[in-house]
């Protein structure tokens, strides 16, 4: 029984002096794991009388239980120390400054919007908006579209299934049909633009299947091309920031306006980059047009005493223009790394007194 005892007090002691859970495990191995000095004690128990084997075994037992006890409260001790010596190494400092988080960009389409709604605002005209799903009668007919009309095929459209009236809708191929809510819906004088998503089947450098446009309509009393090319002109200076840009007038054919142009502005181009307002050069950006007779008379006012004009343009395309981005299917490929380069900083706001760009 000494030896036991003097066992006994010697693993108690390496228990009591464990510095760390790895050495107390080192403990516990010695003392109870398979080849441990108490588990090699058990096995001596079956070469001893009955009566020998009942006294020692209970008191190899009793010495078992103390050190599995001391072992656990030596445990649960270590652990609170390592978690306090964890907490006070990774406490945090309040009263520091908050680490630097990555700012998010704004998209080119998205800040060019809002410096064209900040130019036209300035002329007075006003923001409408239409549904990205549309019914035939205002993406056509109301155009001037009648069905049949050889005109529909050049805009590759995406038809949908009948709604639940069985009426044809289609996702809109461009924002005109804007208009046509806004003269249906509110009596003239009329001052407003369509920005919004359009939709053709259509995908390469230069074209994708979903894209942006910018219409502006004017409908008032004694409304002539004259006031559609100066508003134009504004539009194009201010929004290229030049002090003034060349426009050229060529004849064109859009069902929806009567006479129609398409509108070319000067520029110089060079190897790497196209310089609006410079040179003796042209570029096309916009088509445009007084509005037709019919497309007045199909919103329900009377075309002998409203006239007016419209044009339009895409967003996307001249977001190119502006800031030299070479493929418009970059613009929708979610490419942080493109945002990064092309995109803007929240503070980046438009405004007229303080500019429109970086």
């Amino acid at each position: 029984m000494s030896n036991l005892n003097g066992l006994e007090a010697e693993v108690l002691a390496a228990v009591t002096g464990a510095a760390d859970l790895a050495a107390l495990d080192e403990v516990r191995v010695s003392a109870l794991g398979k080849k441990g000095r108490i588990t090699d004690l058990m096995k001596t128990l079956g070469a001893m009388a009955p009566d020998e084997r009942k006294a020692f075994g209970a008191a190899v037992n009793q010495v078992k239980d103390r050190i599995a006890d001391a072992i656990s409260a030596r445990k649960a001790t270590l652990e609170d120390e390592a978690m306090n010596a964890r907490l006070a190494a990774e406490r945090v400092d309040v009263t520091l400054p908050i680490a630097a988080q990555a700012a998010g960009r704004i998209h080119p389409v998205t800040q060019v919007t809002e410096e064209c709604i900040e130019i036209f605002g300035a002329m007075g005209f006003a923001l409408a908006e239409g549904p990205d799903i549309e019914d035939d009668e205002h993406n056509f007919t109301a155009l001037n579209f009648p069905p049949g009309h050889p005109a529909r095929e050049m805009h590759d459209t995406f038809f949908l299934p009948p709604n639940a009236t069985g009426e044809k809708v289609l996702l809109r191929t461009h924002t005109s049909p804007v208009q046509i809510r806004t003269m249906k819906g509110k009596t003239p004088p009329i001052r407003v633009i369509a920005p919004g998503r359009t939709y053709r089947c259509d995908s390469d450098q230069t074209h994708t299947p979903m894209f942006h446009q910018i219409e502006a309509l004017v409908i008032e009393k004694n409304i002539h091309m004259g006031h559609l090319k100066a508003t134009i002109e504004h539009f194009a200076a201010a929004f290229f920031e030049v002090e003034q840009v060349k426009i050229r007038f060529r004849p064109s054919f859009f069902p929806f306006t009567e006479p129609s142009a398409e509108v070319d502005i000067g520029c110089a181009r060079t190897k790497d980059a196209i310089r609006i307002g410079q040179g003796d050069d042209w570029l096309e950006i916009m088509g445009c047009g007084m509005v037709h007779p019919n497309v007045i008379r199909n919103c329900g006012l009377d075309p002998d005493e409203w006239q007016g004009f419209a044009f339009g343009m895409g967003l996307d395309r001249i977001a190119m223009l502006k800031y030299g981005i070479p493929d418009l299917r970059a613009f929708f490929e979610s490419d942080l790394r493109w945002l990064r380069h092309y995109g803007f900083a929240a503070l980046d706001l438009p405004t007229l007194g303080g500019g429109l760009s970086r």
